[in-house]
């Protein structure tokens, strides 16, 4: 076997093996829009969060926020309560006009993939008041009604169901959002953390 043979051998079997030692990407399939749904992934009810605003729809933004008893007797449980019952206010009084306000959003434009914070605390105040499976943030960018660009940041937690719920008041629990607009801006796309199915 001549020299170029052998080092094109060796080389396909190095690629092989760093292909193989790479973990499988979950998979996920994408709504219609083509991006994620749903509460089996932070991506996902992030997603859902900005399709409430979206489509005007309250009973999908109260099924994709975190539920408000979870502060029940702890600090902030009123200020987060009376800020869930705002928001449901403004998206019925959104759904109420013939036309959608012009700040408000019109689509998702770009989903990136989902991140944790770079300070440790977050996920283990988390876990220890709450018990939170996880604490991770979504940068979603949406196209508003007037045609301009707005990128959001969303604060999602997965809960002891192991279903992913949006915190919309991160503000409200400082330890758990520590660092939250400090993170850089994401680079990776959604689609490059998963493999996408239609």
């Amino acid at each position: 076997m001549n020299a170029h043979v052998l080092f094109g051998a060796i080389f396909i079997s190095s690629l092989l093996c760093l292909a193989a030692d790479q973990p499988a990407k979950p998979k996920l399939k994408v709504a219609d829009d083509g991006f994620p749904a749903g509460r089996d992934t932070p991506e996902g009810v992030a997603c859902d969060l900005a399709r409430a605003f979206i489509k005007r729809d309250a009973k999908l933004l109260t099924s994709t926020c975190l539920n408000a008893d979870v502060y029940k007797k702890k600090k902030g449980s009123g200020d987060y309560r009376a800020f869930l019952e705002e928001k449901i206010d403004s998206i019925h009084n959104e759904a109420k006009k013939a036309e959608p306000s012009a700040g408000g959003p019109k689509a998702i434009g770009k989903v990136f993939a989902a991140r944790h914070l770079s300070k440790q605390g977050p996920a283990s105040y988390g876990y220890a008041v709450f018990g939170f499976k996880d604490v991770m943030f979504v940068d979603v960018g949406v196209f508003l009604q007037n045609g301009n660009p707005s990128l959001n940041r969303t604060l999602v937690v997965k809960d002891g169901d192991g279903k992913w719920y949006v915190h919309p008041m991160p503000s409200v629990s400082p330890l758990l959002s520590d660092g939250l607009d400090d993170e850089k801006a994401s680079q990776t796309d959604f689609s490059d953390a998963y493999q996408i199915e239609k």
